[in-house]
């Protein structure tokens, strides 16, 4: 299992093993890296469709793989619907949900999501992605936090961070009491600005300084490794990404 001390937990952002549509082979690759933790995203389960919850999870646990956290869910104050994102959590274990919020939604939805946060005893971590998103910059993440209860933190996403304009080291460092959990990603930029995923630590993220950071923060969420790049091997990629990673925090 990969770790980075007693409080801060690693593992994979499902997304990043997409091309493994089965649970059960995306369960065994984890296993065969010493991953102990996967966020799964929708690729993976159906968080809509209760009747599949209880094979999913029976699958991830027979394995030895913890379900930490699911999503990116996005939310649109559906409460009908978005309950079953709380149940699934719930039943796997786990403790977290990854989120985004429609924002002709708010702030109607902040109060839906902290309602049933608190019913459900889980966190919400919104996803910065990147800067075209209403919530991907440094400002606005400052005035939600202000207006909302502390249900409701970050998933600091370190390429989508450097897409914004911002440094996600002196992010992970000005919510340091509101981040939840990170997506350890990093990203090069062509002429156009456009981003193009590249292995851990080769691209703009300073990633020694981000884990000097983490630990000043006395970061105690999960982060999951997570490779967005289609090109080559992502899965080989991913299980790169994890090395690195493994080998900073030791």
């Amino acid at each position: 299992m990969i770790k980075t001390n007693n409080t801060t937990k690693l593992g994979i952002q499902s997304w990043a093993l997409r091309s493994l549509k089965s649970n059960r082979t995306l369960a065994q690759q984890l296993r065969r890296w010493g991953v102990g933790y996967v966020e799964l995203c929708e690729v993976h389960v159906d968080f809509k469709e209760p009747a599949g919850f209880d094979e999913a999870i029976a699958i991830y646990r027979e394995a030895g793989v913890q379900i930490a956290s699911i999503g990116v869910q996005v939310f649109h104050n559906e409460p009908t619907i978005e309950r079953n994102y709380f149940e699934f959590a719930r039943r796997a274990g786990a403790t977290l949900i990854s989120a985004d919020f429609a924002v002709s939604t708010t702030p109607d939805c902040f109060r839906m999501v902290e309602k049933l946060a608190e019913e459900y005893d889980l966190r919400l971590a919104i996803h910065n992605h990147g800067g075209h998103h209403w919530l991907g910059n440094a400002q606005m993440l400052e005035h939600v936090f202000a207006t909302t209860s502390e249900r409701i933190g970050l998933c600091l996403d370190t390429a989508w961070a450097l897409d914004a304009g911002e440094n996600p080291i002196g992010m992970a460092l000005k919510f340091r009491e509101r981040l939840y959990s990170l997506h350890l990603k990093d990203f090069t930029f062509d002429s156009a600005g456009q981003p193009q995923d590249v292995v851990l630590g080769s691209g703009n993220l300073k990633l020694r300084e981000l884990f000097t950071a983490l630990r000043k923060a006395d970061f105690r969420g999960f982060a999951f490794v997570e490779f967005e790049g289609s090109a080559g091997d992502p899965v080989a990629t991913v299980g790169k990404c994890a090395k690195i990673v493994r080998a900073e925090w030791d």
